[in-house]
């Protein structure tokens, strides 16, 4: 995989909502068997999952998600991966197993999306009924990105 193969793919990626949901999914695969490598056969399987979870397809998605994860993700696509199989999961009803892999990644990690594991953790909280702690997350990831009322906002969310 190198930067041409990268760049294409961002091409790709900027047809999603032009192009129709199974041109989309059919160009992604064409792309991703352009990769060889052993070694990139995670970077695949998360593409394609990638593109079948942004077109309606979770049920498609989350082996795919499942698979590139088992096969070695790593960096920014294995956490974006986690975070995008546990929104598929919610959607697939196992919420349950959504919460337990955000908040893993919550506990473990920390970079750029950790306001994103936040938001779909509230999301996961919120379909089991956990109001109070998915408003609390919510606000608290929100209260970072406010010109004004940060600390307020954010001590409000704590006492949640």
């Amino acid at each position: 995989m190198d930067q041409n193969w990268e760049n294409q793919l961002q091409n790709i990626w900027l047809q999603l909502g032009t192009a129709s949901s199974e041109d989309f999914i059919q160009q992604i695969r064409e792309h991703t068997e352009l990769l060889t490598d052993e070694h990139s056969q995670a970077i695949a399987d998360f593409e394609r999952a990638c593109a079948f979870d942004s077109t309606g397809h979770e049920k498609e998605a989350e082996p795919l998600y499942r698979s590139a994860l088992d096969h070695g993700l790593t960096g920014l696509r294995r956490r974006r991966a986690r975070i995008q199989l546990a929104s598929t999961l919610r959607n697939n009803g196992k919420t349950a197993e959504s919460i337990r892999i955000l908040r893993e990644e919550k506990m473990n990690y920390s970079d750029e999306l950790d306001d994103a594991i936040d938001a779909f953790l509230a999301l996961s909280l919120s379909s089991t009924g956990e109001h109070k702690e998915a408003l609390s997350l919510a606000l608290k990831a929100l209260s970072k990105h406010l010109p004004r009322y940060n600390t307020s906002l954010s001590r409000y969310a704590e006492n949640l």
